[in-house]
């Protein structure tokens, strides 16, 4: 038998009810507070549901987790003294542009290097955003200035760029002899002596303006696809 306490209310038996469970079931599966009919037209028998909430109410009140009534529609929250512990965290998954990509490809392979000459490599300006994004994901990062007029900012790749790709060292990547044995780049535009000192291409063939980075960007992205299905 239920028994009254001072304060006249109902101290309801801490064992719950076949139909108990199910009422707890539903409002804990919803996807958004409910009412009582919404509640009474999915039980498998009839009963009295307020009375069954109340209880749960009581039964979880010294809980993690509290079943509230708002605006005659319940739902199960955060008990409010853990609502701090609760922060909500997400992965949001971003592509990165083709501009993005060959832009990292150029860094990785000149660093240090300025703006100017990421764009003098690749051939057009990119976006004001490009570098921006590389140093959100902590790729890329300011390196120094550059002994030159104007005293531009030189980039380079940091160590989550490392380990991302799974590389110990920058030394681990592929040569310029690596690159065109997989058939990523044209060697005979390269001269392998200069590759990664900021002057990729020989001196006689500067005016061609070719992008060599077109396949290279293609094998970062590919690896970038592999590290999200994961």
């Amino acid at each position: 038998m239920n028994k009254l306490k001072k304060n006249n209310v109902v101290s309801f038996p801490s064992k719950l009810s076949d139909v108990d469970k199910e009422i707890e079931a539903i409002v804990f599966a919803a996807a958004e507070p409910l009412n009582i009919e919404t509640i009474e037209n999915k039980i498998s028998k009839k009963t009295d549901v307020e009375k069954s909430l109340l209880k749960l109410q009581n039964f979880y009140s010294d809980r993690g987790i509290n079943l509230v009534c708002i605006s005659n529609k319940w739902s199960f929250r955060t008990s409010p003294n853990l609502s701090s512990l609760m922060s909500q965290q997400k992965t949001v998954e971003k592509k990165l542009s083709k501009a993005a990509i060959e832009t990292l490809a150029i860094i990785v392979y000149h660093q240090p290097v300025t703006r100017a000459e990421i764009e003098e490599i690749r051939g057009v300006a990119f976006g004001n955003n490009t570098l921006e994004i590389l140093m959100e994901l902590n790729w890329v990062r300011p390196q120094g200035r550059k002994d030159a007029p104007g005293k531009p900012i030189q980039y380079g790749t940091t160590d989550d760029f490392l380990s991302h790709f799974n590389l110990q060292k920058l030394s681990d990547l592929p040569t310029v002899d690596e690159l065109g044995t997989a058939g990523l780049i044209d060697t005979s535009s390269v001269d392998a002596s200069i590759f990664g000192t900021g002057k990729f291409y020989k001196e006689k063939q500067e005016d061609k303006k070719e992008n060599i980075y077109s396949d290279i960007d293609e094998m970062l992205n590919s690896t970038l696809n592999t590290d999200n299905d994961k």
